[in-house]
């Protein structure tokens, strides 16, 4: 039984008074009232700060830190107190260290428009400028409303999908990118520890369904894409052919395919390294892709066609120059193809959230060169990450070359 009650709480004057087991109340001279833990831990007494003193009467029933975890209230009545100094005292016993234990749920109270926020800042340097205004203009207009003032290990996919699914077929262009935009805060979340997970866009998508192509890039639904392999594999071989082909397996862009040398491609290490000049943006960085098998049978190919030259280009158009984008687009116009061939990015991406549901968002994003903030990389401890972007890639690239031929290829989904 405790020494104090809730009457001596509130008028216990300036000092330290003792409730037992370690528990006491401190009052300031100010009248500030707070509790304070004293526990034995590895040999050492620790002192723990548990909260401020909440002297109120007792919560009713809708009050919604009721259903707050103690160990994550703040504010406490005695009863609280000393329900939280026993979960304490019971970790300490353990061998856990209480302040730690304290403190792993206050690391996740970070509310979504905190955490955006907080990723915004620390991509700066890495974004441009116009970049950086348009992402949290976009969730300002279209999250925040929704799910800004939700805690981010709270959010699940059922939250996501209220958000998007307003505009998911009225404006799809915007869509795509607040679903990469959430899912970048959630996984930067994650990183931070403030979530225990990434970004749940595998039974997102189950929710959404397929996004309609939208904007300058109408992406092939994934599900058609080995067809489409198939038809480019059944006609006559060009080199814009291979082209496209190349740019399917590795998911690249088209500027990417056509301006890349044969000193970017490492075929003994199964590894295209492409430098920054070749890659997209003011603020581009070199980007090294994995090679899966098919990738890796239309280099060979191409190296049997290799020009002479000082580091010629690996798809050349006749004259030796690079191909022009309209070349690969023109394939899939022959075709009575909507889409383009940067739309095939898409399908990757939502290839990988819906059928690689063991691999970490961030692994896609990666192999997409978009950037992923260096604390998630670290995370998953750099080789391991190149490790599972190559086990991405190879799926990916076994999946877009299966003969596994769905009907209404080339159609607007």
């Amino acid at each position: 039984m405790g020494k104090l009650s809730a009457l001596t709480v509130r008028s216990a004057k300036a000092g330290r008074h003792a409730d037992g087991d370690g528990l006491y109340l401190l009052v300031k001279p100010t009248g500030a009232r707070s509790w304070l833990l004293r526990v034995q831990y590895d040999g050492k007494r620790r002192d723990v700060g548990l909260g401020s003193v909440d002297t109120g009467t007792r919560r009713p029933d809708d009050d919604p830190t009721n259903d707050v975890p103690i160990l994550e209230r703040r504010v406490l009545s005695l009863a609280e107190a000393r329900e939280k100094a026993a979960v304490l005292r019971r970790l300490a016993k353990a061998g856990r260290d209480v302040i730690a234990e304290r403190d792993k749920d206050r690391k996740t109270s970070r509310t979504f428009k905190q955490a955006a926020e907080a990723y915004q800042k620390a991509m700066f340097g890495t974004w441009t400028t116009k970049h950086s205004k348009a992402f949290l203009s976009s969730l300002t207009e279209h999250v925040f409303p929704k799910i800004g003032s939700t805690r981010v290990d709270q959010i699940g996919p059922g939250d996501m999908r209220d958000v998007l699914s307003p505009i998911w077929t009225t404006i799809p262009e915007m869509a795509g990118k607040l679903r990469q935009r959430i899912a970048g805060v959630l996984n930067y979340s994650h990183s931070e520890g403030w979530r225990s997970s990434e970004a749940p866009l595998g039974a997102l998508s189950f929710m959404l369904g397929a996004r309609p192509g939208g904007g300058n890039h109408p992406a092939m639904p994934y599900a058609d894409v080995p067809a489409f392999v198939q038809q480019l594999r059944g006609e006559s071989e060009s080199v814009g052919r291979l082209a496209l082909m190349f740019l399917i397996f590795t998911a690249a862009r088209s500027g990417e395919v056509r301006k890349t040398r044969w000193s970017h491609i490492d075929l003994k290490a199964r590894v295209w390294n492409r430098p920054a000049e070749i890659m997209k943006g003011r603020n581009a960085r070199p980007h090294s892709v994995t090679l899966n098998d098919q990738a890796i049978a239309v280099l060979k190919r191409m190296e049997a066609l290799k020009v002479a030259g000082d580091d010629p280009l690996v798809f050349p158009n006749a004259k030796g120059a690079a191909l022009s984008d309209m070349t690969l687009s023109k394939i899939m116009r022959d075709k009575k193809s909507t889409f383009v061939p940067h739309g095939f990015r898409s399908s990757f991406r939502d290839w990988a959230a819906e059928k690689m549901p063991s691999i970490p968002d961030a692994v896609a994003e990666a192999a997409l060169a978009h950037v992923v903030p260096d604390k998630v990389v670290a995370a998953y401890k750099r080789t391991t990450f190149l490790d599972l972007r190559r086990q991405l890639l190879d799926a990916w690239g076994a999946f877009a070359d299966s003969k596994s031929v769905t009907s209404k290829v080339g159609q607007d989904g």
